[in-house]
């Protein structure tokens, strides 16, 4: 008995491993389905979650507040920022095709929320990693 549940529980790591490796390779090769399924899974179950304390002293996320382009409603977004000078840096990891990236260069203004303090950003522009690398640390 004891070998069958041994050999259960190395099948499900090694199941488990394999999802993680398709993951890992299909988010570094920007793979849209997976990107779009990872995507949907953040909305509705992780930022929720992140919302309640994103954009507060010492919270990990900020929160960007943007303006939907077709409903011209008021949304909020959980989202990595770093600053940098006078401006921020935030990743992109799904790319250019989440809602929040679309309605803020379709409104060319936004409202940043990190660390308590609300900033009103503009001009956003889309640069290269390499071009920003200086501001991000290795992890």
């Amino acid at each position: 008995m004891w070998t069958y549940l041994g050999l259960a529980v190395a099948g499900l790591l090694v199941v488990g491993l394999g999802i993680w490796a398709v993951l890992v390779v299909s988010m570094r090769a920007k793979y849209s389905p997976v990107l779009t399924a990872i995507r949907r899974l953040n909305r509705r179950f992780t930022n929720p979650r992140v919302m309640r304390t994103a954009g507060r002293p010492g919270a990990s996320a900020s929160v960007i507040r943007h303006v939907g382009r077709f409903t011209a409603r008021a949304y909020e977004t959980p989202i990595g920022v770093v600053e940098a000078g006078t401006g921020f840096v935030i990743a992109l990891p799904y790319g250019t095709s989440p809602d929040w990236v679309k309605n803020l260069r379709a409104a060319g203004a936004a409202d940043i929320v990190t660390h308590g303090r609300t900033y009103r950003v503009g001009d956003a522009q889309v640069v290269s990693a390499a071009a920003v690398d200086k501001y991000l640390s290795a992890r």
